[in-house]
């Protein structure tokens, strides 16, 4: 048993706490006093996942200190906008020792960076010439948040540039309905649970716009391929794609009601400005900004991002989206690959 902090208390951070709390004394953190006090009082999220009971064996706190005291694992279930200015603040709190775990997926609108190099960089102080931390993990998968909370069976990936790292967080989360597979490619797993994100706004645009299951099949196809090629050509390996942080994930959120940018998308699709679909949902929806930093680190890398192009459009341009998907169809015939 190690004991565990979850710094963030969105639906993520919570579904993290469900199934943490039968093997680990679970501190879940939350700045919002307020939802603070309505967890620790109902046994609940209901504000970002209600029906999930939290027992004894999870504490509540918006002490920082407090929530941080003798912690052996840390694991931040920030969204990515939040993420370097918690690092900052729990900076000079976490123990030296503490396995570090990013759950978060997204991308720094400004540099492109991925969570764990922000982590890195603010808690570790350093990290190698890869941009990977030696003491941070990563956990990234097929997981929509109710689903893991409500015990069904799941898997996920833990990224570590060590095995000893894969070893320690592969122990901290495996369980009966919580599967852990380890990778050495902290980029790709990174990378690929990010940038899915952006086709699955895509995928709900279909689904907006009333168009079937061809449309979204040749989306989430293609948009595969583009995924992996600035993936690719930022360090990642190609087989991370194809396994459960990259298909495996964007299958999940490509195409449920669970998934925020899905349904960011569907909004879309139907013709609903952004800002009233962003309003609705009323969590972070991480493909947004991650569409922004994807779209320039395409131009910075040179790579060939048609879809993230139209999906730039539709969310910062306010192109139409029959004018963006006459774009991609039209574009100059061309070899798969």
């Amino acid at each position: 048993m190690s004991r565990v902090t979850i710094l963030g208390a969105g639906s993520w951070g919570t579904a993290l706490a469900s199934i943490l709390q039968h093997h680990h004394p679970v501190t879940l953190w939350s700045r919002d006093i307020d939802l603070a006090r309505a967890i620790a009082g109902d046994r609940q999220n209901r504000r970002y996942l209600p029906g999930i009971d939290l027992g004894p064996a999870v504490a509540v706190h918006t002490d920082l200190a407090a929530a941080l005291k003798g912690a052996e694992a840390v694991v931040l279930a920030i969204p990515s906008a939040g993420m370097e200015e918690a690092c900052r603040l729990a900076a000079p709190l976490v123990p030296r020792d503490a396995l570090l775990v990013s759950a978060s997926k997204g991308l720094t609108e400004v540099g492109g960076l991925r969570m764990s190099q922000v982590i890195g960089r603010s808690l570790d102080g350093a990290w190698d010439t890869e941009g990977s931390s030696h003491r941070v993990a990563v956990i990234s998968g097929p997981n929509l948040a109710m689903e893991v909370a409500m015990g069904h069976p799941s898997a996920t990936v833990a990224a570590c540039q060590t095995s000893a790292l894969a070893e320690r967080c592969r122990a901290l989360f495996m369980g009966p309905t919580f599967r852990v597979y380890s990778s050495d490619d902290v980029v790709g797993v990174e990378l690929a649970g990010a940038m899915k994100n952006v086709i699955a706004i895509g995928c709900g645009v279909c689904e907006g716009r009333g168009y079937g299951d061809n449309t979204r099949a040749a989306l989430m196809t293609r948009g595969l391929a583009e995924i992996t090629r600035l993936g690719l050509a930022l360090g990642a390996k190609q087989s991370t794609f194809l396994g459960l942080a990259g298909v495996g994930d964007l299958i999940a959120t490509g195409g449920s009601k669970l998934s925020r940018n899905y349904r960011v998308g569907v909004g879309l699709g139907k013709g609903r400005a952004l800002a009233d679909v962003l309003s609705d949902i009323g969590q972070v929806a991480e493909g947004v900004p991650t569409t922004r930093a994807m779209w320039r680190l395409a131009g910075s890398m040179g790579a060939e991002m048609p879809i993230t192009r139209s999906m730039y459009g539709l969310l910062f341009e306010e192109m139409a989206v029959d004018h963006a998907v006459e774009e991609l169809m039209l574009r100059p015939p061309r070899a798969e690959g």
